[in-house]
């Protein structure tokens, strides 16, 4: 039954819902709501994403991750690493940082949002090179769009193929940028790159060597890079959001609840994904959820010099997921149509 993997969320959404009441009454309470299911829409294609890297994870490290996951994805992306910036930012420390949140809700906001160009270009950085890393592959054999992924395919020959187009994307971006920002651009997207490399490679470098003997701790390992490679990536979806929820409500308490709910139907869907094979079942599913991640990564280099409604941002998402979907439903009734 589906809505058992959805328990726990509508737990936590009761909770959460009656919190906002407490905190601001009635208009907190559908302010969070709405928070909650922009934060869900908006990360579908994050559940996928997790979905596709759980799916080969050992499954002590898989409770973990749905466990102490969710610790980390509600409290320490979407509450504490917000706070870090803005004390990094303000040159303030951490707890100053939370006094500002919860009595200068204004100045934090600002504070916030001045970081978004560093944002965009990690993000951005980062999300494009999980995009690229998936189509550009020569061992992938199952294309969606044709046209498209089979010729990037075939970059799969040139080593670091990846990294050289984000950084003409970034050099093409950094001309729309004027002063210190371009620099702080260029830093953090960087350290997008870096922080990708070392994510994505860790796993392969830690396990490399390891006997029969020692494959138990191989598989440990490899199972912490993969969560570790799951909260930088929920980082990335998550932080755009944190900050796009400002235009709802400047409330530090009532955002932190809302997208904390969010974060919940998220680690849901994932579950259920997972659990129920539900990639195996739709053939297209996960192609359509990294050319939203794409999407995303491009849109969070344009938001660094203009402005994006998160709107469309998650209309793109969608578009992506339910052609997806669409197509793979099609493609399964084949067969049966045609015998």
């Amino acid at each position: 039954m589906v809505l058992k993997y959805f328990t726990s969320s509508f737990a936590v959404t009761a909770a959460g819902l009656i919190a906002g009441g407490m905190i601001g009454g009635w208009s907190a309470v559908f302010t969070t709501a709405i928070l909650a299911i922009l934060e869900t829409s908006l990360s579908f294609d994050n559940a996928v994403v997790n979905a596709t890297v759980l799916k080969d994870m050992d499954i002590k490290w898989r409770k973990r991750f749905i466990t102490w996951g969710m610790l980390i994805a509600v409290f320490g992306m979407r509450m504490v690493f917000p706070l870090v910036i803005v004390a990094v930012i303000a040159g303030v420390g951490i707890i100053d940082a939370f006094r500002l949140a919860v009595f200068n809700p204004v100045k934090y906001a600002e504070a916030l949002t001045s970081a978004h160009v560093s944002v965009a270009a990690f993000g951005g950085a980062f999300l494009m090179m999980v995009f690229l890393r998936y189509f550009i592959d020569r061992k992938k054999t199952i294309h969606w769009i044709g046209a498209l992924e089979i010729p990037l395919t075939k970059l799969g020959k040139i080593e670091a193929i990846q990294m050289a187009i984000v950084l003409i994307i970034m050099y093409f971006v950094s001309r729309q940028i004027k002063g210190a920002e371009q620099v702080a651009f260029w830093v953090s997207g960087a350290m997008g790159l870096v922080t990708y490399v070392i994510a994505d490679g860790i796993g392969a470098v830690i396990g490399a060597g390891e006997t029969q003997h020692n494959a138990t701790v191989a598989v440990a390992k490899s199972g912490l890079a993969s969560f570790m490679y799951l909260e930088i990536l929920d980082a990335s979806f998550s932080f755009d959001g944190v900050i796009g929820a400002f235009a709802l409500t400047d409330n530090f308490f009532i955002i932190a609840i809302g997208l904390g709910i969010g974060a919940m139907f998220v680690r849901s869907l994932t579950i259920m994904m997972v659990e129920r094979g539900t990639l195996a079942q739709f053939k297209y599913l996960e192609h359509s959820a990294f050319w939203a991640i794409g999407a995303l990564a491009v849109i969070m280099f344009l938001g660094a010099f203009m402005h994006i409604p998160e709107v469309a941002t998650g209309t793109l998402s969608a578009v992506f997921i339910a052609a997806g979907i669409i197509h793979s439903v099609i493609e399964k009734k084949k067969p049966a149509t045609s015998a």
